[in-house]
């Protein structure tokens, strides 16, 4: 799989400058951590509130720890080559997020009423493993991206990486912003500020989308500046999160359950880790280290 994934030796470049594949590939390492700091916490709450009746729901703890370890880790490699060790987490991320997404489904849709909307709302969360498979992704691509001559752009199954990456952090955007939309509509956007997760991210989507067939070493700053939005919003979404429990019955005082039942102060860093890899990809399109 590795040798489909590398650059073709005869592919004509035009030169990057100095350093700056190694840093978007940092910038990916980066944007893994904070997309499986936000799994690790998330699946440690809902999966607390499941009592963790199957043996199973450790496997994402275990995955979002490593995958976390093993981004901080790419983040500080600046050697242009794949380390194999984060390969091997990173792939086994992706693993256990995406059979973590098929159990969510099968929970959902062996409840009476199947895919409607009050197991959507209440039953086990999609959004969760998804992310877990984009911190594997994610990660997997950053040392692919690293992968490369030196000065060469790196190219992802043939394709340039800068436009591979836009796509797919465009695409995964999109669905956290769907993950969002359903949870704030079950909130019914009693406040207005419920509204920005489902506005800003798929503006930067839609942006990422243009800017991975438009023509490359261009400066893009509407994009770079919708992505900076993107990222601030996911810490100021969490910051509504706690401010959300803390109105929960109780409040902080009864942490243990308002932490369960209130709006999941973890969910919105996602939008953080991914801006990160799209201000990546951005640099690879561009040609520059920052």
């Amino acid at each position: 799989m590795l040798a489909i994934l590398k650059r073709p030796a005869a592919t004509p470049y035009v030169e990057l400058a100095p350093g700056a594949a190694v840093e978007a590939a940092r910038g990916l390492n980066r944007a893994a951590s904070v997309l499986a700091a936000s799994v690790l916490m998330d699946s440690a709450v809902e999966h607390y509130r499941g009592s963790f009746h199957n043996r199973a729901m450790y496997a994402p703890l275990v995955s979002s720890a490593l995958s976390l370890l093993a981004g901080l880790h790419g983040h500080t490699d600046r050697r242009a080559r794949a380390h194999p060790v984060r390969d091997a987490v990173f792939a086994a991320a992706a693993l256990v997020g995406l059979v973590g997404s098929g159990a969510h489904l099968y929970n959902i849709a062996k409840k009476p009423g199947g895919f409607g909307f009050q197991n959507l709302f209440y039953s086990a969360p999609i959004g969760a493993p998804a992310a877990l498979i984009l911190s594997g992704l994610l990660g997997f691509l950053g040392e692919r991206t690293r992968d490369n001559a030196p000065g060469a752009p790196p190219t992802i199954a043939g394709v340039p990486a800068g436009r591979f990456l836009a796509a797919a952090t465009g695409a995964g955007l999109l669905g956290t912003v769907g993950e969002a939309g359903l949870l704030h509509y079950r909130g019914a956007y009693q406040n207005p500020f419920m509204f920005l997760p489902v506005t800003i991210p798929p503006l930067a989507a839609a942006l990422l989308g243009l800017a991975a067939v438009g023509a490359e070493r261009e400066r893009r700053p509407l994009i770079r500046g919708v992505l900076r939005l993107t990222a601030g919003l996911g810490f100021v979404g969490a910051g509504f999160h706690i401010m959300g429990v803390g109105r929960g019955m109780g409040g902080w005082k009864n942490w243990r359950q308002t932490m369960i039942d209130g709006p999941p102060i973890p969910a919105p860093p996602s939008f953080t880790g991914l801006a990160l890899a799209g201000l990546a990809a951005l640099g690879l399109l561009e040609g520059r280290r920052r």
